[in-house]
């Protein structure tokens, strides 16, 4: 091989330092390149206790495990020389037009993940286009979210409980304050056992013992925001504070049942999904009660560990509601691929919880809004490669479900 002295032309071309960022969150932000990416920024700055509320689910975790394993399965069937050219992302779900075939699920606790919480949230969720929404046990009120982003589109999450006069008071602050759509959460008769969460003292406010400020010793802005904003609080149940699983086992009341949920059709005028459904049983019972769609979900895992996994169950409910019902799906999605897949599946749109939870620990609103342009890249590249120009063009023949690896 015949060698020669470097030329100051060439080196030249190829010196093209980029300029430094001296945004530090920006920076960290930009260098990720998944959610999991984002994940790993959060955990890294986030005390143990709230990421693992996060990350965590109930009991061995084994629905969340598994919901994951099934997403991992799925294959996606590219067309080649298809001819198409762009991606048309945007979908009609409830009524109006979103700019992407996902949303933000109703989370709680969500200022305790990074102070910005909701209202970071739901401003990342309006300059996407998209919807957001705000749950029973969000730490940031009906009425504040909606000041905060007010073209956005809202929804809001109510648990069956058993004060009607609250709930029905809660439903007209909604109304006033401009959702649209309404989502009843009817899994969580009970707090499912979060072990991450018993074994770390999960409660709000956190308490300050000797673990906590050593584990905030390297996390300070964490405990800086913290510290020099609002006390953490159930801002739509009356500035409530308590840990989730006593304020769950004293509001809900597991005897509920489907009379209560025509109730909240009978004073809710917007649209209806039922959030919680898994078995065709359910979704008949819910549609018949009044539902206007349904939310195919098992919280997570995060309430009945061993629950069926969504992505599975959503093949049984559309096969018994028909394609009339529209179906969104939630739980264990953390890349564009997984929404590609159920929107395959059968699905008409689809909810991230913990994702964008990762992105809010990672960079607050920033992190939100990262986690959403990723997805939708992702959506983008793959619908591309699929030969799909639309979101209607996803369809089951475009994935399949990888056999099993066989080990002996």
């Amino acid at each position: 091989m015949k060698r020669r002295l470097p030329q100051i032309s060439e080196l030249r071309s190829l010196m093209k330092f980029e300029p430094i960022n001296l945004d530090r969150r920006a920076a960290r932000l930009a260098k990720a390149a998944d959610v999991w990416d984002i994940r790993a920024i959060a955990k890294r700055r986030t005390p143990t206790p709230a990421f693992d509320y996060v990350d965590g689910a109930a009991q061995r975790e084994l629905t969340y495990r598994r919901s994951r394993e099934v997403f991992d399965s799925i294959e996606l069937i590219p067309r080649i020389l298809h001819g198409t050219a762009t991606a048309d992302l945007s979908t009609v779900i409830a009524g109006e037009r979103s700019s992407l075939p996902f949303g933000i699920a109703p989370t709680g606790f969500t200022r305790f993940m990074h102070a910005e919480g909701e209202t970071g949230a739901v401003r990342a969720a309006a300059r996407a286009g998209i919807p957001f929404s705000l749950s029973t046990m969000g730490t940031r009120s009906l009425e504040e979210v909606a000041e905060a982003a007010p073209d956005s589109r809202r929804w809001f999450q109510l648990y069956l409980w058993k004060d009607r006069d609250k709930s029905r008071e809660l439903l007209q602050r909604a109304r006033d304050s401009g959702y649209d759509t309404l989502l009843v959460t009817v899994d969580t008769p009970v707090a499912g056992q979060r072990l991450r969460d018993a074994r770390n003292g999960m409660v709000i406010p956190p308490k300050l013992n000797l673990k906590t400020v050593l584990d905030a010793s390297y996390r300070p802005e964490w405990w800086f925001n913290f510290l020099t904003t609002d006390s953490l609080k159930f801002a739509s149940l009356s500035n409530t504070s308590t840990d989730l699983p006593t304020l769950i086992n004293s509001m809900f009341d597991p005897t509920l049942s489907f009379a209560d949920l025509e109730w909240i059709r009978s004073i809710w005028p917007g649209k209806l999904f039922v959030k919680g459904v898994l078995t065709a049983e359910d979704a008949r019972k819910s549609v018949a009660a009044g539902a206007d769609g349904l939310v195919v979900s098992n919280h997570g895992g995060r309430q009945l560990d061993r629950a069926p996994i969504s992505f599975e169950a959503l093949a049984e409910v559309r096969a018994e509601v028909g394609r009339d019902v529209e179906i969104i799906l939630d739980s264990g999605i953390m890349s564009g691929a997984d929404i590609v897949a159920s929107l395959c599946a059968g699905a008409d749109f689809v909810l991230i919880g913990r994702a964008y939870l990762y992105g809010l620990m990672a960079g607050g609103e920033a992190g939100v809004e990262r986690v959403i342009e990723l997805l939708a890249e992702e959506i983008r590249v793959n619908m591309q490669l699929m030969g799909a120009a639309t979101i209607a063009d996803l369809g089951p023949e475009l994935m399949r479900r990888r056999a099993p690896e066989f080990r002996g």
